[in-house]
């Protein structure tokens, strides 16, 4: 009997290679070759075209077509709902609360009466079943189906005709015509091609939860979430309640919402105010280094706590870290403090977090960062309901920002009596009773922060 033929798969890109090489010759990347069995060639087929081509103009457009899953905040990530025929990856880290989502969203379709396949191929379908009792899912339209092997799960999706399919997780599905193991590239590349032919030609939704590497990536070739149509991350730490869903890929909406959630007892619970939840008490008192800046995620305005402390180094090199804020934009705006306002900063350790775990990259959180250095570095406290934006230049002025009427009026939601804003067009003339403070530099909003 003749040895089977193997071959050498990027872990990352997927490229074929017939022996191995330090660096991949498709993405560039080192040490990520690894041996699989080359699976013998078949022979064509010869199909017949599905549809024949048709001018755009002619082709029936598909508004109106998405479907609620049930959970508002996953709804407004994914664009307003789901789309028939898409393919959507879900990916977290392990405990994150990834089957918990899904199976809750499978009960939230299932009660509208629409038939729902959930599949696993990690969990039995009574641990599904203990689980769906927690969370009070379990209905008769929901179908559990505990397999592995990819050719069984597209027989019973013909079978039991379901609007939405769950797959969790890719990386335990199998084709029997790849000769890797699953989870392998080949196997977890030929799967995610065979589930988007298959939501495209039955126009159902599927979901399908990949699992994450260590550099919190989904695992297995990158060109797999080329292939989907959603990509979505699962974010949040694990001693903590709050989840965060996130959208790095959207063919039918923006990536720019995220979505709230709250892990409690009886599964996750939508966050419908997420201002209040990512302010703490001890923001709305008067304590040197914490301020408080609205910002955007995508439409919708999100008032966060920044925190920083600065004090003396006893090191060679003064210590810079930062978490939920990019570390260089960080050491840019100590270097603009150092030139325009005179504050030593140079040597001093610096630490800026923002608090429960948001990531802020947009600009406009350039003055708080500002402000908030400034007060550590100072022992000068910021009036707890002050709310500060503003994008800040390498000269010390302050630019304009985006939809500053929702932020300004967000803050006045929640109470705040002032707010420092850019000198710009587009202020609100009734902002609910907040005072509105206009500042062009980064001298004239140091003294309308600190008197």
């Amino acid at each position: 009997m003749s040895a089977k033929k193997t071959g050498y798969y990027c872990s990352i890109c997927g490229h074929f290679a017939s022996r191995w090489m330090g660096r991949c010759a498709g993405c560039g990347e080192w040490n990520t070759y690894v041996e699989e069995v080359v699976s013998p060639g078949r022979e064509p087929r010869k199909t017949e075209p599905r549809e024949l081509p048709l001018p755009i103009s002619e082709v029936s457009p598909a508004d109106g077509e998405r479907r609620s899953t049930g959970m508002t905040e996953l709804d407004r990530v994914l664009g307003g709902g789901l789309v028939p025929g898409s393919l959507v990856l879900l990916g977290g880290d392990p405990g994150i609360g990834k089957s918990t989502l899904l199976l809750q969203v499978a009960g939230a379709v299932s009660a509208g009466g629409h038939r729902v396949l959930y599949v696993s191929g990690e969990e039995s379908a009574r641990q599904i079943r203990l689980r769906a009792d927690r969370l009070g899912t379990a209905g008769p339209q929901l179908f559990v189906y505990a397999e592995t092997d990819l050719g069984l799960v597209e027989e019973q999706v013909g079978a039991v005709g379901p609007s939405l399919v769950v797959v969790d997780s890719i990386q335990t599905m199998f084709s029997p015509d790849i000769t890797s193991a699953p989870g392998s590239v080949s196997q977890v590349r030929e799967c995610t091609a065979r589930l988007m032919r298959l939501a495209k030609d039955r126009a159902v939704s599927i979901f399908v939860v990949g699992h994450v590497t260590k550099e919190g990536m989904i695992a297995g070739p990158r060109v797999m979430e080329h292939m989907v149509d959603v990509v979505l991350y699962f974010e949040g730490e694990r001693n903590q309640t709050f989840r965060i869903l996130r959208g790095v890929k959207n063919r039918f909406g923006s990536t720019n919402e995220i979505g709230i959630f709250e892990m409690s007892g009886a599964g996750l619970r939508e966050v419908p105010n997420p201002s209040s939840f990512f302010l703490m008490e001890h923001a709305r008192r008067d304590v040197p280094g914490t301020v408080v800046v609205p910002v955007m995620e995508g439409t919708r305005p999100l008032l966060v706590e920044i925190q920083s402390l600065v004090c003396p180094t006893s090191l060679g090199v003064p210590r810079r870290m930062t978490a939920g804020v990019d570390h260089n934009r960080v050491a840019l705006i100590m270097a603009v403090l150092e030139k325009r306002l005179g504050l030593m900063l140079g040597n001093c350790d610096a630490y800026v977090n923002v608090v429960g775990g948001v990531r802020i990259d947009e600009p406009a959180a350039d003055l708080g960062i500002a402000m908030v250095l400034a007060s550590s570095f100072r022992e000068r406290a910021i009036d707890g309901r002050t709310a500060v934006m503003g994008e800040l230049g390498l000269t010390g002025e302050i630019r304009p920002v985006t939809a500053v009427d929702k932020r300004v009026r967000e803050a006045a939601r929640l109470g705040f009596r002032r707010c420092i804003i850019p000198r710009q067009k587009g202020i609100p003339a009734d902002a609910g009773g907040i005072k509105i403070l206009e500042a062009d530099t980064l001298a004239e909003a140091f003294g309308l922060v600190f008197g």
